[in-house]
């Protein structure tokens, strides 16, 4: 299960893997991903290995895995082939791509700057060419954002349409699987592996522009959107220009979201915390201390929030929508920007891509723009369920709508 033909720097020029042996699984069976590679995050469980979700001490409470997690069992039997698992920020609880043990996969696409957290090394992996495609999960934004700044296809499906059984838990009521590709054509085909039919067929003919997502990115980003609209527009109809996160504001969401998930996070891993007074990272280590001052009424509040923007976005976007927003506020940050920046960062992003985490809507990154020479991600939001719809659109949907004009 492990190869060890090249050198570490031959095998892994980025620092996208896990250090030591590469672990690898060939197919369990014949099928539509015929002789792609995957590569697969740090939180999914491989049979026989132990899942360290991107801390040592964590490891090291593990019992190697009875079986493979659920959606890499599906891409096995399907044909691809597991080249190995992907460094994740810790306990998949950031959207930086630092870790503090194994360092910063880099970014073939941004040099200097991070990938993206938490699934950071996915991300490194896919776009720098050493593998086909990638897992990774997606709870506050760790596949979204990431495909934002590597220049990738990157797709978080409806909330509980992939099992996440093998899966270390983070927020459970946001946790997905998702992946990575270089080209929509892959993405696509993997979702026709991991999604299955969806319920209904489904024809999009609105377009509705967040407006308020739009004012949180860079005004470099906000000035390169109206083609993309207008390409938008040709394929579906005149955009309908709203604010989906007022009259409370997409901060205030942001702050919902994190006040939700960090509740979960402490019923997920509370007790281990105590017992085992893990070693984190700053950032992270701030954080999960934070989870703990959470209170059940905070919970409750935000709860009841919750279930009504998510009604508010299920009407808005009615069976035939979707919501055009940037994927990130700016291209990557940089990687030697200080704490303070990167906090600021992490909640204008977290403002942003609250919203398709708290409805459990699928939403696709796709590889459109690019800032300061930057990759920068354009997102659309779906209606629940249409995963398979919305890869279908993004296929069609590409570089050339924006040079038609």
């Amino acid at each position: 299960m492990t190869s060890d033909s090249l050198s570490p720097s031959e095998r892994d020029p980025l620092g996208a893997f896990l250090p030591g042996p590469r672990l690898e699984v060939p197919p369990l069976g014949i099928g539509p991903l015929n002789g792609l590679q995957v590569a697969v995050k740090d939180n999914f469980d491989l049979a026989g290995e132990i899942t360290g979700a991107g801390n040592p001490d964590f490891a090291r409470a593990q019992r190697p895995a009875t079986a493979h997690a659920e959606a890499v069992e599906r891409l096995l039997r399907a044909g691809a082939a597991v080249v190995g698992k992907t460094i994740t920020d810790e306990l998949a609880y950031s959207l930086n791509g630092h870790n503090f043990h194994f360092g910063a996969p880099a970014n073939p696409e941004a040099p200097g700057r991070l990938c993206g957290g938490s699934s950071c090394g996915s991300a490194s992996a896919v776009a720098g060419g050493l593998c086909d495609l990638a897992l990774g999960t997606d709870t506050g934004g760790s596949v979204r954002v990431p495909a934002s700044y590597c220049g990738l296809y990157g797709l978080r499906p409806t909330h509980d349409r992939v099992p996440l059984a093998g899966v270390v838990p983070l927020a459970t009521s946001y946790d997905t699987v998702g992946w990575f590709a270089r080209e929509a054509e892959t993405l696509e085909k993997v979702g026709q592996v991991l999604l299955g039919e969806d319920r209904q067929a489904v024809t999009f003919r609105r377009l509705l522009l967040a407006e308020d997502a739009l004012e949180q990115a860079v005004p470099a980003a906000q000035a390169l959107f109206p083609p993309v609209v207008r390409a938008l527009e040709r394929r579906l109809a005149p955009a309908e220009r709203l604010r989906p996160g007022d009259p409370e504001g997409l901060a205030y969401w942001g702050d919902c979201f994190r006040i939700l998930q960090g509740r979960e996070i402490r019923r997920a891993h509370g007790a281990w915390l105590e017992a085992a007074q893990p070693r984190f990272g700053e950032e992270i280590a701030e954080r999960l201390a934070w989870t703990a001052t959470l209170t059940e009424a905070q919970e409750v509040e935000c709860s009841a929030q919750r279930a009504h923007l998510t009604a508010r976005l299920t009407e808005l976007l009615g069976d035939d929508g979707l919501l055009l927003l940037p994927s990130a506020p700016d291209a990557a940050p940089r990687l030697d920007a200080d704490l303070p920046a990167q906090r600021d960062h992490r909640l204008r992003v977290l403002a942003m891509t609250a919203l398709a985490g708290h409805a459990g809507l699928p939403q696709v990154s796709l590889p459109l723009l690019r800032v300061e020479g930057c990759p920068l991600g354009v997102s659309l939001i779906a209606p629940a369920g249409s995963d398979r719809a919305l890869l279908a659109f993004a296929r069609r949907f590409s570089t050339a709508d924006l040079t038609a004009e």
